[in-house]
């Protein structure tokens, strides 16, 4: 049973005979959402000491911090699109904006720039970025679109920010370098490559960060939208967001086999991310932005958080990056959803 945009619930989508053999059922899901409409909502972080979800809108250039109990929303906005975003060990998060990282304070929206990256193309910035389990954050630029759907190849980069704030570029040439994880040994970094429609593998060295012997896990048919965001289980599977596909397909990085299809309500889905108190519920972004007037209408939830249940499987606690974190604290001065703080940093870094 496939699902298409605009209906209230996601639905798996029926197996195939092959999927049926890798042990794949069809199951009733329960879905919630956070409902209030952002442009580019992406990179869904679990922020376990306070049972928070933190996440960022792109467009909007916002890191925003959803209290599931209260439903109230609070927002830092930055000066550029925020690609992504990350818990740290010492009071503050890391952020990727524009072409720059840094250390996001929440309680004075400022943020301390460690790097500025890509300085020879005006038309870049970060998007998906995680911190690996060694706790170093790992982060891709890509080029903005010339055009509606349109982006110049070979333009992207990916980078791993050090603890003493020095970068390393570990790949170059990229299309649009978006969502990534590591296996469940930590030896193996999986990428994906939006504007290649493409999700590889590399060899992991957890000691120093570099990658080796790239290869293909599972190359997507256009119709079935871009791989965005992804990320991995406990059983080591990768599930994928298909941006302009309305899905999230779950995969074995193994064989490239598709598992099961969750065919969403909106067609613009950004990422995905296993959070809650037993790490059971997949959290889902959406975006709302280059949608028509008359997509709008049939896709009234487009832009929201989707929350998943009984999907029977469960996913893993994000790695911190270096230094002590210290959780953002509700403030009860600031008005909830629509209200920022300017998190202007000062000057760029030299």
């Amino acid at each position: 049973m496939c699902h298409t945009p605009g209906s209230a619930q996601p639905t798996v989508q029926q197996p195939s005979p092959d999927d049926q053999e890798n042990g794949t059922e069809n199951r009733a899901l329960t879905a919630l959402s956070i409902r209030e409409r952002h442009r580019m909502r992406e990179c869904p972080v679990w922020e376990e000491e306070t049972a928070q979800l933190v996440y960022v809108d792109i467009n909007a250039r916002t890191v925003c911090w959803w209290n599931p109990l209260s439903g109230e929303v609070q927002t830092v906005g930055l000066r550029d699109p925020v690609g992504c975003v990350s818990l740290r060990r010492e009071g503050s998060y890391m952020v990727a904006s524009g072409t720059c990282l840094g250390l996001l304070d929440w309680e004075t929206g400022q943020v301390e720039w460690a790097a500025w990256l890509d300085c020879d193309k005006p038309h870049n910035r970060f998007n998906d970025g995680k911190v690996d389990p060694a706790g170093r954050f790992v982060a891709g630029t890509m080029p903005e679109a010339s055009a509606p759907g349109l982006w110049e190849p070979g333009q992207g980069s990916l980078y791993t920010l050090l603890a003493d704030h020095s970068v390393v570029r570990q790949l170059d040439r990229l299309g649009i370098p978006n969502g990534l994880d590591w296996s469940l040994d930590q030896r193996t970094l999986y990428h994906v490559d939006s504007l290649d429609y493409s999700v590889r593998v590399y060899d992991y060295d957890l000691q120093t960060g570099g990658l080796a012997d790239p290869r293909l896990v599972c190359q997507l048919e256009p119709e079935q939208g871009m791989p965005d965001g992804l990320c991995v289980d406990t059983t080591g599977t990768l599930w994928v967001a298909c941006i302009d596909g309305g899905r999230v397909i779950r995969m074995d990085p193994e064989t490239g086999t598709r598992l099961c299809t969750l065919e969403m309500p909106v067609s613009r889905m950004t990422s995905c991310s296993f959070r809650g108190a037993d790490y059971s519920d997949l959290y889902m972004t959406s975006a709302v932005d280059s949608l028509s007037p008359e997509q709008l209408l049939r896709e009234p939830q487009a832009g929201h958080v989707f929350k998943v249940l009984g999907l029977g499987v469960r996913g893993l606690a994000l790695s911190l990056a270096e230094g002590p974190h210290r959780p953002a604290q509700l403030k009860p001065g600031l008005h909830p959803w629509g209200r920022t703080r300017l998190g202007s940093g000062g000057a760029l870094p030299t």
